[in-house]
């Protein structure tokens, strides 16, 4: 142990109060001394104890073996603090995937909700409990019970009488995989949610768009149910009863919406933003792929009013419609603001119409793509776009010729997603880099 010597500090200037105590201790400096150094080879550890000047500047040292703590500048907590909230590459990874995921599972969702509609499955469970509901029957006894109760609502009456146990079954069992795949994909959104927040993998950004996908997957839930409900009244319109095409168009609509959204969300996480040109050109290409997004997802609601009143089934001809290019009952209707939502041969030739323009709408994005220096990634995305806008068409066709068949609507629907992502997909790829 050793001590120092008053000479081993020099004061930079002695600013006394009256009491005589020093106000700027950052002016004591250590000096370089020779005696100092020798000592300091003789001894590992120095304790130093408080010091404290007085009016003639003399410096003493009190209690010798306490410590001296230095606390963190602010600076240095500031940094430390950007550091410990920073996330790491890997995390945004893992929640980028997490939400991918979800949008498969949304993505099957649209998918079974479609056959369980064309298997007129979707209104053979009469009831709605979401803890209750998810145990499906189990017994003899427990079938004919719901059975029973099915027999009691107009579908039974007017669409499936005389159907046997077994054919019960199937419908039904069609609607609850239907429920409880949405069941599961509020499991898969909620609790990894839960921890990946708890862990700290939540970007600040992401945190109020991972609230607006969870409320608008409740609400999706909600608004399934509300659907179902208007195909269990007695029909007032028609002699089929019918979910309204009204709901329906809701539900598959916010599916839409929700699984846009977190596909955008994933993308972002996963994807490093690409660096192209700025240009005149590049500019009206953004504004051309959000434009191809729009009308992508408006022909594809103009596709749930088709389902809705069964349209597919009143004009099967194409391109014509009854050799007419505009059939005479397109108009049929009074009020006449009411056919382009409750006329079937105006709902069909709307839908024509919107899926025309969305063919020509993509094909004219692709050729002005051509004429922008795109990344790689980018390029594929369009290229991809253009081919599925056309296998799109393709299916649409066919299955209107075919007097819509199960198989070749559920792949017009899906295919209805898919040209969705890859417009969403590209769009993305043009996003402004953040500055």
């Amino acid at each position: 142990m050793f001590l120092l010597r008053p000479q081993c500090f020099r004061v930079s200037s002695n600013i006394l109060d009256r009491a005589g105590v020093q106000k700027g201790l950052h002016c004591i400096q250590r000096n370089s001394c020779s005696r100092c150094l020798q000592q300091q080879q003789k001894s590992a550890t120095c304790r130093v104890g408080s010091l404290s000047l007085t009016r003639g500047g003399l410096v003493q040292f009190l209690k010798p073996k306490v410590h001296m703590v230095l606390k963190p500048s602010r600076v240095q907590t500031t940094v430390a603090a950007t550091v410990a909230n920073t996330i790491s590459p890997r995390a945004e990874k893992i929640v980028g995937a997490w939400l991918l995921g979800c949008c498969g599972m949304i993505a099957g969702t649209v998918v079974l909700g479609g056959v369980t509609r064309l298997t007129e499955s979707g209104l053979s469970m009469t009831d709605w409990h979401l803890i209750k509901g998810m145990r499906p029957p189990t017994t003899q006894e427990q079938w004919e019970a719901e059975f029973e109760r099915y027999k009691q609502f107009p579908e039974y009456k007017y669409v499936h009488k005389g159907i046997t146990l077994q054919q019960f079954k199937f419908i039904w069992t069609m609607e609850y995989s239907h429920r409880m795949w949405g069941r599961a994909i509020g499991l898969a959104f909620f609790i990894p949610a839960a921890i990946f927040w708890k862990k700290g993998w939540i970007s600040k950004s992401l945190k109020p768009r991972l609230g607006i996908y969870g409320s608008l997957l409740v609400f999706q839930g909600l608004l399934g149910w509300f659907m179902v409900k208007s195909g269990l009244e007695e029909p007032a319109k028609h002699d089929i009863p019918r979910v309204s095409q009204y709901r329906l168009a809701a539900h598959l609509g916010s599916a839409f919406v929700l699984y846009s959204l977190m596909l955008w969300g994933g993308l972002s996480q996963i994807l490093k933003p690409l660096t192209i040109a700025n240009s005149k050109n590049l500019s009206l290409l953004r504004k051309c792929a959000h434009g191809s997004m729009a009308i992508i997802f408006t022909t594809a609601m103009s596709g749930a009013f088709v389902a809705g009143l069964d349209a597919g089934l009143v004009y099967n001809s194409f391109p014509k419609m009854a050799d007419k290019w505009i059939p005479e009952d397109i108009m049929a209707l009074d009020p006449k603001y009411k056919n382009v939502f409750e006329n079937p041969t105006t709902v069909q030739f709307d839908h024509r119409i919107l899926g025309t323009t969305t063919g020509a709408t993509v094909a004219g994005l692709w050729l002005l793509a051509r004429r922008v220096p795109l990344p790689s990634r980018a390029r594929l995305a369009v290229n991809c776009m253009v081919g599925m806008v056309g296998v799109q068409i393709t299916l649409g066709i066919c299955t209107l010729l075919y007097f819509v068949p199960t198989s070749l609507a559920a792949a017009h629907q899906s295919g209805s997603l898919t040209l969705l992502s890859l417009a969403l997909w590209f769009a993305h790829e043009l996003r402004r880099i953040p500055k």
